[in-house]
């Protein structure tokens, strides 16, 4: 009897381990950049009304505000919003070129970008200077999931080389890359400003309710 209520409390202390575990933490606090850093690039990113503002600079790189945190397996989720002429993302599972701080930043990465009149690609998988496109090509089919001019929650699941992708609750993309995951399995995450053509711009993107919970 003794034996069989140890196995119990036991058992109920490693359920409560593994659920506290499994909580979702905010990666960011609302106020400040705390556990962020930059790389690439010379986009300026803020915190604006409790939220983290990514603006263009002609003549830049893309740009990335990157955790100083890595990660392996994951659930992160956030809101993002975004003009309708500038294309961002967000990379997982990151990594500079040769580790180096000032390194060329690849890895997968979840686009963002508006829909338009005829749909775009946002939620879909690109492999930012790791070859392209991770999303197979015959199913980069436009749509417009993505609301423009207003608040998009994204929901990105990341276990093992499975990524999923949804955006405001629809499902966008279900990818599994054992190559990209044998060279990426883990890494930083990062918020993206892309590059702008001369001429043009300024353009923002901004994120909040930033959370993570690990897997």
């Amino acid at each position: 009897m003794k034996l069989t209520l140890l196995s119990t409390s036991l058992a109920t202390l490693l359920l409560a381990g593994s659920s506290f575990a499994a909580e979702a933490v905010s990666l960011f606090d609302g106020k400040t950049l705390d556990g962020w850093k930059q790389n690439n690039g010379t986009a300026k990113y803020e915190v604006v009304d409790g939220t983290i503002v990514g603006t263009t600079a002609e003549g830049s790189p893309n740009s990335f505000l990157s955790t100083e945190k890595h990660y392996g397996d994951f659930e992160l989720e956030f809101d993002v919003k975004v003009d309708d002429k500038l294309n961002s993302g967000v990379m997982l599972r990151s990594q500079t070129k040769d580790g180096k701080p000032d390194g060329r930043v690849n890895g997968p990465q979840v686009e963002i970008e508006a829909s338009g009149e005829k749909g775009a690609e946002a939620g879909y998988i690109y492999g930012e200077a790791i070859g392209g496109w991770m999303t197979q090509k015959e199913k980069l089919v436009p749509h417009k999931k993505f609301k423009d001019g207003a608040w998009n929650h994204y929901k990105i699941i990341a276990k093992g080389p499975r990524i999923q992708v949804f955006i405001n609750g629809e499902a966008i993309e279900d990818l599994t890359d054992d190559k990209v995951f044998a060279s990426h399995p883990k890494g930083f995450i990062s918020l993206q400003v892309h590059s702008i053509k001369k001429g043009t711009g300024p353009y923002k993107v901004a994120f909040k309710n930033i959370t993570i919970k690990e897997l």
